[in-house]
């Protein structure tokens, strides 16, 4: 397949950063948003990159982006989502936390919370929240797989089931327009869909780029979650289903 050095360069800087904007790439190759804008359409239009908001993004329909070059991808938004969901807990409170870089944010925004019994298979969590004295923090057992820390497969599956507790916050890799969450390990859903049915609040967390994605295994359904934290949600869909089934919807940004 053929393509124009710029846009070679392009896919090269999304690959190498997860996400590009147009103003960036404007400054970089020394040309205008438009000229910039119209690469970006050709470039998606051959599903090399994924148009969003501002700019596009790299990804896979059935891999995911590697986990350290994820967490630079919308960094601030996952902050301020971090903060906002982190404020729905009260101290004292038990919960689960899954795997995930924006779940890690919540966890960041925890530290200063006290008497919190934390439920985790993510050991980027666990490693954060332990070291405060005010926290209790619980491990799942499993397979824990190398590529970010998270613990998959039925030992963690029969872990979780052993607790009932007061929330769980979540993440997703996609979130389709019917509002199916959605992820790409069948191991890892298989977790989170007993970390959902074992709490009695559920915060799914999620920036507005899993609206602009795809993975292959269902988690759940919107309808499924009671509160949905995300950095903004422009998706008219997304909204009414939220809507229809009254999950409250945070939007960070505002």
């Amino acid at each position: 397949m053929y393509l124009i050095p710029r846009h070679a360069d392009i896919i090269d800087l999304a690959k190498a950063r997860g996400r590009v904007s147009v103003d960036e790439l404007a400054e970089h190759f020394d040309v205008t948003p438009q000229t910039i804008r119209k690469d970006l359409n050709d470039i998606c239009d051959r599903r090399l990159l994924t148009r969003i908001h501002g700019g596009a993004v790299y990804q896979a329909g059935t891999v995911n982006t590697e986990y350290e070059q994820r967490r630079t991808i919308a960094a601030e938004e996952k902050r301020a989502i971090g903060r906002a969901a982190a404020d729905l807990i009260p101290d004292s409170a038990s919960l689960f936390m899954n795997i995930g870089t924006t779940v890690e944010a919540v966890s960041e925004a925890l530290i200063s919370h006290s008497k919190l019994m934390v439920i985790t298979n993510n050991l980027n969590v666990a490693n954060r929240l332990c070291r405060h004295e005010q926290m209790e923090v619980v491990v799942t057992g499993g397979v824990v797989r190398g590529t970010d820390a998270g613990i998959v497969g039925e030992a963690a599956v029969d872990f979780i089931q052993q607790f009932k507790v007061d929330f769980a916050v979540i993440g997703a890799s996609a979130i389709d327009a019917d509002g199916y969450l959605l992820d790409f390990d069948f191991r890892e859903v298989k977790v989170t869909k007993a970390i959902i049915s074992n709490a009695r609040h559920v915060i799914l967390v999620s920036d507005a780029i899993k609206f602009d994605r795809s993975a292959p295994v269902r988690i759940a359904h919107l309808s499924q979650i009671n509160t949905f934290v995300t950095d903004h949600c422009s998706e008219e869909a997304i909204k009414q289903i939220c809507k229809d089934h009254d999950v409250s919807l945070i939007e960070a940004s505002s």
